[in-house]
């Protein structure tokens, strides 16, 4: 294992998050903190409380994965994109650095900067509402492995991207509308039995729950389906990646 190309890579992926400091940490916590402000005030004063816990503490799970799964994708399409746009690609292809190497770099960065700005949320959400975190072993454990396995979608999705349009088609259009009619904002319990089993055909679903239940002990799904699903995307995502760079696609052409 080759750990000094692996700290290279990682430290100039980092190194782009600091240079680009107001849209990759300020603009996010800003717009999680209208979401407070909107949600929290506005419908928090309709809403007492979900299964016992205020409608402002109860969105804090549901606002985190949003920010983690957009975030967690932009990084990492993004940071392997740019050098498939630029031509560097060829370069780091032709280095003695394996291709476990240089997903363990990307996807690293990708899933650290979006966990730093995870706890940064979560921090800014206890200056409007009272947290708890009833599990917060199983809390870290879900948002490192989301994390990674999001970082890991978005490197296959910068891959597959053979433009800035296609880059943005997924995260905005398909993964965004998930995260709001996953339960982010409300409780599956309050939709009519259909929509409720509707609701369950889509994935987000799943990683919401079980980050709330680490929270405050609720979940529309049990934990162990939660981690499931969880881990059965990470696998599709790592059989993905090893397909990728066996048959070079999108990176020899």
């Amino acid at each position: 294992m080759n750990f000094h190309a692996i700290r290279a890579i990682y430290m100039f992926e980092m190194a782009r998050t600091w240079r680009t400091l107001l849209q990759s940490i300020v603009s996010p916590v800003i717009s999680t903190s209208l979401y407070f402000v909107v949600f929290g005030a506005a419908i928090g004063s309709r809403i007492t409380d979900i299964d016992g816990v205020s409608y402002g503490a109860f969105i804090v799970p549901g606002l985190i994965m949003l920010s983690l799964l957009t975030q967690s994708i932009s990084n990492a399409s993004f940071g392997i994109f740019f050098p498939k746009f630029t031509g560097t690609i060829y370069e780091l292809l032709s280095a003695p650095v394996s291709y476990v190497e240089i997903v363990i770099s990307y996807v690293g960065a990708a899933a650290t900067k979006s966990i730093i700005l995870a706890l940064i949320i979560l921090a800014t959400a206890g200056l409007f509402v009272p947290l708890e975190i009833a599990h917060p072993l199983w809390m870290i454990t879900f948002l490192v492995l989301i994390a990674v396995t999001f970082s890991l979608f978005g490197f296959i999705l910068g891959i597959w991207a053979d433009g800035f349009e296609k880059l943005q088609l997924v995260p905005f259009l398909i993964v965004t509308p998930l995260i709001f009619l996953g339960g982010s904002f409300y409780s599956l319990d309050i939709l009519p039995p259909f929509w409720q089993t509707v609701t369950l055909f889509n994935p987000v679903v799943y990683l919401i729950s079980g980050f709330r239940w680490s929270f405050y002990g609720i979940s529309d799904v049990g934990v162990g389906v939660s981690l499931s699903m969880t881990v059965l995307f990470l696998a599709v995502c790592l059989t993905a990646v090893w397909w990728i760079f066996k048959t070079g696609y999108r990176l020899k052409t």
